[in-house]
């Protein structure tokens, strides 16, 4: 199939991407987001506040080893997070409905930046104060009644749309 080894998938050229967990409550979400950034092979997470982190049973149950694979921060809030990625050059976008977002659609990644993306908790979605220091919001167009997604789902479109688009 192809597959790199762990020792290849590190040393090789990562998508400029990192998804910044904001107090995710399941470590099952936590694990998907692993195999989903190894699966497209972002930067890194960085794990926030409640958000679980390695080695966790429930995390490597989802992960499948990718929490061996995929490089990880934790911070103790979401703020530091931001305000540390930021520092490092990064373009931090939150992935929230809120006034003014963006639909994923219409987003274009521009070669030569980094991003990272915030996914907000289970049931709160991304802190408001987190949203506040954004660059803005990005938000997956959707026609059902409940207008949203379990967290990790929405990792996995908009993981996608970037490492699609970089691959243009």
């Amino acid at each position: 199939m192809g597959r790199l080894s762990v020792e290849e998938f590190k040393a090789m050229e990562k998508l400029a991407v990192v998804a910044v967990l904001d107090n995710v409550r399941s470590a099952g979400n936590v694990g998907a987001f692993f195999r989903t950034s190894d699966a497209f092979g972002t930067e890194g997470l960085a794990l926030c506040g409640i958000t679980a982190t390695p080695p966790q049973k429930e995390i490597h149950k989802t992960a499948l080893g990718a929490e061996l694979t995929v490089g990880w921060t934790h911070y103790p809030t979401t703020l530091q997070a931001v305000e540390t990625l930021k520092a490092e050059g990064y373009e931090v976008w939150a992935v929230e409905q809120v006034e003014g977002s963006v639909p994923l659609s219409d987003f274009v990644p521009q070669e030569g930046k980094k991003y990272a993306l915030v996914f907000g908790n289970e049931v709160d979605g991304v802190a408001q104060e987190v949203v506040d220091v954004c660059q803005g919001a990005i938000e997956i167009p959707q026609v059902g009644t409940k207008h949203s997604l379990n967290v990790a789902v929405t990792g996995g479109v908009v993981l996608w749309h970037f490492f699609n688009g970089s691959r243009k």
